[in-house]
């Protein structure tokens, strides 16, 4: 069965921005693509799964509350996330549903980045943009947040992550049960401010939320330095 109050209470009682219909969102975000579409029955035609096969039985659960929970990790003011391989959209196409201003989707497979243009047009996301290429070429301007989920082990992913930073940029990725030994791989390298906070959505998820992070050697005031 689906959990459908558990995103739904999340959004409407504790952080939804104002003015969103993050519900009425999220009913299309799941049946998107809808399966009564007659290109189903086209030749040639393929449509890219979002949602794992494995995960559908409680996509609620599994993936928009699981997106959904960061909200309550958001800096206030947060105006600008980039979200890098957002594949789904998960967590940035979440979050902008739920009414974060100016959504950056980064997603390097060119069918996925398809699909969340597609979401941005039908569920009127003017806020959001995709970027349809790797993390490691792309220049963007700096966020208040970077988000990741199931992207790479820690160690791989925060040089990723840092191309998106300023000095005073929240990290907040979606980890499973291996994050503290990434945290100890990740240390060997790497500075890190970090907390762990139980996920709602898993018991063997957690948010990871990194505060402040720096190669070893460097100095805060350097942190940005070429």
């Amino acid at each position: 069965m689906q959990d459908e109050d558990g995103p739904r209470a999340l959004a409407d009682d504790e952080v939804a921005f104002p003015g969103t219909n993050g519900g009425a969102a999220f009913d299309v975000f799941v049946e998107e693509p809808a399966k009564a579409n007659p290109l189903f029955g086209a030749e040639n035609f393929i449509a890219t799964p979002h949602l794992g096969a494995s995960t559908l039985e409680d996509p609620w659960r599994r993936h928009i509350l699981d997106s959904a929970q960061l909200l309550r990790f958001l800096p206030p003011g947060t105006r600008r996330l980039v979200d890098v391989g957002s594949g789904a959209g998960l967590p940035g196409l979440i979050l902008a549903i739920l009414g974060v201003p100016e959504v950056h989707l980064i997603e390097s497979d060119r069918r996925k980045a398809a699909f969340l243009l597609a979401c941005k047009a039908r569920l009127q996301l003017s806020g959001v943009a995709v970027h349809a290429g790797r993390a490691e070429n792309l220049v963007l301007a700096p966020a208040d947040v970077v988000t990741a989920r199931a992207v790479a082990p820690l160690e791989r992913l925060l040089p990723l992550l840092l191309r998106f930073a300023h000095d005073h940029t929240r990290f907040l990725l979606l980890k499973g049960r291996e994050v503290a030994s990434e945290l100890t791989r990740a240390r060997r390298s790497w500075t890190i401010e970090a907390r762990l906070h139980p996920s709602l959505a898993s018991a063997d998820g957690c948010v990871l939320e990194i505060e402040r992070v720096r190669p070893l050697g460097i100095g805060p005031d350097q942190r940005h330095a070429s």
